[in-house]
Parts: C-alpha cells; structure tokens; sequence
C-alpha cells in the first residue's frame, strides 16, 4: 500500500531525494529539476536548522533554503502529502512537486551501517522510496562523493549536482583567442575592406569562420614568417571587424618596464591597457604572469594615466596546508601573509636603477605600496568601489554567488580583473565546471566591455615549467 507522504508512481517523471549539501550549495537547486519531483527527508531538515547559525555562505545558503521551504509549504490550500507545486513561488521552469517526509520510515540496512546517522538515515528513505515504487526512477542527489559510492553499493541510484555546472569538460572553455587557418585569407579575403586608424588598422572581412568569432576575441595567424595578430572589433552574422593589437612583445610598449614575453602575455596587456575594458578575465597555471602583468597595468594607469585612484587587491584565503589559526592585527595585516605574490611580483617591478639608488628604489616602493590597498573579501558586502582597478586573485576558490557579490562592487569608472587556476580548486564542493571562475568567463564572453585570456606558457623559470608539466 502506497505511504501517503510519497509520490504515486503514475507518470514518467523521475524522483529526486536531495541531500543537505545540495541546498546548502545552491538553495535554488529546489527549482532546477524542470518537470520532475523532488523530496526532502526529515534529516535534510535537521541538518539544514543545525547548520543556519552563523555568517558563513554556508550558514546563508542553508537559511535561505528553510526560507524557499517555508513559503513553499506555508500556503493552507496545498495538501503536503500530494505534494506541493515548485511553480507556486513563480518559477516557471519548475512544473514538478516538493514532497516532506511527513512520516517515520523505517527500512532495513545493513547492519554495519550506523544507526542515527543523517547519511545512513537518508539512504534508507532512497531505499524504502526504491522499493515503494520500483517502476519509477527514484535518484538521490548528493554533492557527497562517498554518499554517492555507499547509494551505490547498495543498488540505488546516485548522481551529483549538475545544475551548479557552467560545462560538462573546461576542455570546451572559452580561451579568448582563436587560431586563423593557412587559408583564412583565401576564404575570407574576397570582399576585405581595411582602414586605418592612428597606430591600429581595421580589417572587415566577410566568411564562414566569423561566426565563431566573438567581441573582444584576440584572433592569430603565425605562418611564413609572418605574425598577424588582431582582436575582434565588430561580429554580426559572417561579417566581422578586426583591429590590429599593440605588440606588448617590442621593447617600445613596455608596461611599467614589462615587456611580454608570448603572444598570450601581449593579448593581456591590450586587454589591462585598454580603458573601454571593465572586466578581464585571466587563465593560467602558475608562472603564466597573471599577477604581474595585472599589477604593471594597474600602476601605469594609476600613477602615469590617472585613470584609477587606487588599486584594490583581493584573494581567497583558503591555505595549502594546515591553517595558522587568528592573526593578530588590522584587516591589512591580517591579508599580509596571504599576499605574498604581492610582494613578490612588487620586488620585480621595482627594479633598481643606477640614477635613482637604494634611497629611490625605498622611496619609490613605499609610495606603490602607499597607492595598493590589500582587503578582505570578507567584508565585500554593501560597498561601492569608484575608479578603481579591483584585482581579484585565486578566483577559482568562489562560487558563482560570491563571484557576482565581488564584481557588482564596482562603480563607475572600476575596472574589475579576476585570475586564477581552475586545475587548483581548495574548496569543498567546487569543481573546474562548478567554479565562479569558470561561470564569469562563460557568461562574460563576448560582451563589449570584457574580455579573456588563458595563459598556456610559463615564464616563471626552466624548473618552474619542468615542474608544472611532470608534477
């Protein structure tokens, strides 16, 4: 006989049991599943009102999850027990039912598996649900890797979250840059109109290719000797503008005495020196020079060009190893010893010269620490940035939700630039496809006031490369 707490078995939908780390990852997961049934074990709940204190995005993901619940289940003319229509709050998407555990289920598991622990408590609530309605598709989804293996190992279906995925493979990522092929010009050349304009000049081409072609795509052509690299200006349907880069590579275009040392590295400059850019967005292992060719563009345009007040610097401060526990201190000197890169790449672009001396080299490293402001994303909330150049490192270690939090800080006149390495995620429950950093350069690409590179060469040191590539 069917329990009155669960779903008949009466339609091809599938049934999902949410676990706690779901909603607590994404309390919108409640409306992603389009026409299919969701239910939440009494467990979910416990967990969810045992995790709520606090300010943690974690303790807000799990108040903000009891607070979809409730509006859902507090309107009287929905019976709990028929389940309760997803679409009652406005998502349209959401034509299935959230069902409760409105009853005690018991059901047998193996004796080795701990009684009264929430896991083992919420696979016997897949299990009995299994065997209720064995014509129907009943799925636990579970951020869990070993809650996933143990539903498994006992015939249930298992799968992971997806909807929280910008991509399936980061393979298929956009690079920001596209290879020309030899016969590029054969193909598109026919009907080519150029112009020139100052130091730069405009190609209109017309062709197959320039479908693909996206705003503020840096495209490349390196054949007989000849180099022609360019960025797209203009794309609708199979007509596209190009426009001539600066080469950053010639000693004539240093950037606060940088020079670029690949065609990557002058593809990032154009985008960091270019005023009409707002938001960059930068992909590399480490050595790729993400964090010193930001830092040079920031301080020429903060202290030659004026164009910024002051440059804002910001990590995620997940550690390698063990935590060193409370630092003593200002927020400043709290972010100190997270911000040794700072330091570091501070030490490269200071360098000595024979007219200025000891003295200059100190005196002009204390007047760009002066001007580099180190914060907490901590505290990131309800502020206003105006003119300035807002540098987020590590970016690969934020979620969607604390990205959008960051870059929507910006006022008129920031330029905002994230960086980071998605193969060296630190964060529980974050994968390269999941990562804020991946979802800000899929849904930025191709808008006119961003742009994005991923940095494929080392040019930290021979052993830094080696390393890279055997480790």
């Amino acid at each position: 006989m069917p329990s009155r707490d669960t779903p008949p078995a009466t339609h091809a939908t599938k049934l999902f049991v949410l676990d706690t780390n779901v909603l607590m990852h994404d309390p919108t997961s409640l409306f992603r599943f389009e026409e299919h049934d969701i239910y939440l074990p009494i467990f979910v709940l416990e967990e969810l009102d045992n995790n709520k204190k606090g300010m943690t995005e974690v303790a807000r993901n799990a108040r903000q999850a009891s607070r979809y619940i409730d509006s859902l289940v507090s309107d009287s003319s929905y019976n709990i027990d028929a389940g309760v229509p997803l679409q009652s709050l406005g998502n349209r998407d959401a034509t299935g039912r959230l069902f409760l555990q409105t009853r005690f289920i018991t059901n047998e598991l193996p004796t080795n598996m701990a009684i009264g622990k929430a896991d083992n408590a919420i696979l016997g609530v897949v299990m009995f649900l299994h065997n209720q309605y064995p014509s129907r598709s009943v799925i636990l989804v579970s951020k869990d890797i070993n809650m996933r293996i143990k539903a498994r190992a006992l015939g249930l279906d298992a799968q992971d979250y997806f909807n929280d995925k910008v991509l399936e493979d980061t393979d298929l990522l956009y690079s920001g840059t596209l290879a020309l092929p030899e016969d590029f010009w054969e193909k598109h050349g026919s009907n080519i109109q150029s112009r020139a304009q100052g130091e730069h000049t405009y190609y209109t081409i017309q062709g197959p290719l320039c479908r693909d072609m996206l705003l503020n795509q840096f495209v490349y052509q390196d054949s007989n000797n000849q180099a022609f690299y360019a960025v797209v200006t203009e794309q609708n349907g199979d007509i596209a503008t190009l426009r001539t880069v600066t080469n950053y590579t010639h000693s004539k275009n240093t950037v606060w005495g940088i020079t670029a040392r690949n065609r990557e590295q002058s593809f990032v400059l154009n985008l960091l020196m270019n005023p009409e850019i707002d938001f960059v967005t930068l992909l590399g292992q480490a050595g790729t020079g993400k964090t010193l060719l930001t830092l040079a563009a920031g301080l020429v345009q903060m202290l030659e060009h004026k164009l910024y007040s002051e440059i804002i610097m910001t990590r995620v401060t997940v550690p390698v190893g063990e935590d060193i526990g409370f630092l003593p201190g200002t927020e400043e000197e709290k972010m100190s010893p997270w911000m040794g890169a700072l330091d570091d790449n501070l030490d490269v672009l200071n360098t000595p010269s024979d007219e200025s001396g000891e003295w200059g080299r100190a005196a002009t490293r204390d007047l760009i620490r002066s001007r580099i402001k180190i914060k907490s994303l901590n505290f990131m909330r309800g502020r206003t940035f105006l003119n300035k150049f807002l540098i987020i490192d590590e970016a690969q270690n934020l979620t969607p939700k604390q990205m959008k939090t960051l870059i929507t800080r910006a006022g008129p006149g920031t330029k905002v630039v994230c960086m980071g390495n998605i193969a060296q995620i630190d964060t529980p429950y974050l994968t390269e496809g999941s990562s804020g950093l991946t979802y800000v350069v899929d849904r930025f690409k191709g808008w006119k006031h961003s742009g994005h590179v991923t940095l494929q060469r080392g040019e930290r040191s021979r052993l830094a490369d080696h390393a890279a590539e055997v480790l």
